[in-house]
């Protein structure tokens, strides 16, 4: 990211000498009675006491597990209630009354829920296939909307949602919650404050060693063409008989989903694009294969990406790398790093890490090959543009962590959700985001499928060939 202040600007900025003589960034100069390698970072919503008419009654449509977890996220949230809950299969709706209360309005037909007065706003949080439909109905009927991520399986039926927002006005944000995450806020300070220097490389790594991570969840003992609709699931997919496979593993499939790429890529670009402010990449490349899970699935397992960003108003031109292995037998593995001309900043769960090594200013000298007396003569001139000087020398690594009471990343995503909806204030990824975001990553199927080298444009939000 290009800084939006000079070096020499940002240092008059920090607030105390013993920063400035130690090169402490801006973000640690107010913590300098803590050790200078740790900061501990602290979230920015207050989140107000809602009052009764504040309150903020949610339907939930789609009751798996991503379902679940946001319901029962967004009711941490003062003033928020669940009033209903919809999915297609008998036992999940069973299972929201169990969670959420006997008296929990149930049903099988969205439409329902969208026909009711007490919903406020919708958590859609269906297949990748069913996104769209239900947010355009949704909007369209007066609900606000929290959609899970990708925003869309197929980058053009995004146009439609931005325009229905906007004739609405209605609140939409998309579910990539890292973008609310305080350990993203501090990057993206730090990278505007030049830290870093100017970024040139990006790199994200999602590696998984288990048959859930794998998305080979469980199928019930009852799952059958009685306890599903799966007529109504299929809705403009390919027809095709009953498959439990295709329902409850429906991640595993591009008729349903949208693979690695709309799982877990969409994150680390919506990531990417919320600390630099980028607006996405123009050309995409991919390949994998699929090397293990061998199950019917028709997506890969193994999916590699690199994707060029151009350069822009609100950054240099850059590369990124991005990686999962869904069969990684040394574990587990998460790495989502920004690398800078003066330094990187690692990105974990729990906090990151910047890291500075700024080019000295003596660039050294090379003269091994040449004769001896050329060596004292280069040696003699040298040392009169680099006269050698006593410097401090501050620390080049940097801790930052979140405390033990933080709430989380999708709890914050889910604050701002509501404080939207209460006082009309922009949401933090918002529809064009979420296209931005998810318009690369089928590129970069259409790239592994096609075997071809994908454009993007950012601005318009529109796939293209690239020769």
């Amino acid at each position: 990211m290009k800084p939006k202040k000079s070096r020499r600007a940002f240092l008059k900025n920090l607030s105390t000498s013993a920063a400035l003589a130690a090169g402490v960034p801006t973000a640690m100069a107010a913590g300098m009675r803590r050790p200078a390698s740790v900061q501990y970072l602290h979230s920015t919503q207050k989140g107000k006491k809602a009052t009764a008419n504040d309150n903020i009654r949610i339907a939930v449509i789609g009751t798996g597990g991503m379902g679940i977890g946001d319901v029962n996220t967004a009711l941490m949230v003062d003033g928020v209630e669940v009033v209903a809950a919809c999915d297609l299969y008998d036992g999940r709706l069973v299972r929201a009354k169990e969670l959420w209360g006997k008296d929990l309005f149930t049903t099988k037909d969205y439409r329902e829920i969208l026909e009711r007065s007490d919903v406020d706003a919708v958590i859609n949080a269906t297949t990748d296939h069913w996104h769209q439909k239900i947010c355009l109905d949704a909007m369209e009927k007066g609900k606000h909307v929290y959609c899970e991520k990708p925003m869309v399986q197929k980058s053009e039926d995004g146009h439609a949602i931005i325009a229905m927002q906007k004739r609405t006005g209605k609140v939409f944000q998309v579910g990539s919650q890292y973008v609310s995450s305080i350990i993203h806020a501090k990057a993206k300070e730090l990278i505007e404050a030049g830290e870093i220097g100017e970024i040139n490389f990006a790199e994200a790594q999602i590696d998984r060693h288990s048959a859930r991570g794998a998305w080979q969840y469980t199928l019930p003992l009852d799952a059958s063409p009685e306890t599903v609709d799966w007529d109504t699931y299929l809705g403009q997919a390919p027809d095709r008989p009953w498959d439990p496979l295709r329902f409850f593993r429906w991640r595993n499939y591009r008729d349903y989903g949208t693979g690695v790429a709309g799982d877990l890529y969409v994150h680390m670009l919506s990531m990417l694009h919320f600390v630099t402010g980028s607006k996405g990449p123009n050309r995409v490349l991919a390949t994998g294969g699929l090397r293990y899970w061998k199950d019917g699935r028709d997506v890969p397992d193994l999916h590699l990406g690199l994707f060029d960003y151009p350069e822009s108003p609100e950054h240099p031109a850059f590369n990124l790398a991005l990686r999962t292995n869904l069969v990684s037998g040394g574990g587990d593995n998460f790495l989502f790093r920004i690398v800078g001309s003066e330094g990187d900043i690692s990105i974990g769960f729990s906090g990151l890490t910047l890291r500075k090594t700024p080019f000295p200013d003596d660039p050294g000298m090379s003269l091994n090959s040449f004769p001896e007396a050329m060596q004292q003569a280069i040696k003699a001139d040298h040392y009169k543009k680099y006269p050698s000087k006593a410097s401090l020398v501050g620390p080049s690594v940097f801790e930052f962590k979140v405390p033990a009471d933080y709430k989380g990343d999708r709890y914050e995503h889910f604050v701002n959700f509501f404080d939207s909806i209460r006082t009309g204030k922009a949401v933090v990824e918002d529809a064009v985001f979420g296209l931005r975001a998810s318009g690369p990553t089928e590129a970069g199927n259409i790239s592994y499928f096609e075997k071809k080298i994908m454009g993007w444009d950012p601005d318009k939000m529109e796939l293209h060939s690239n020769v």
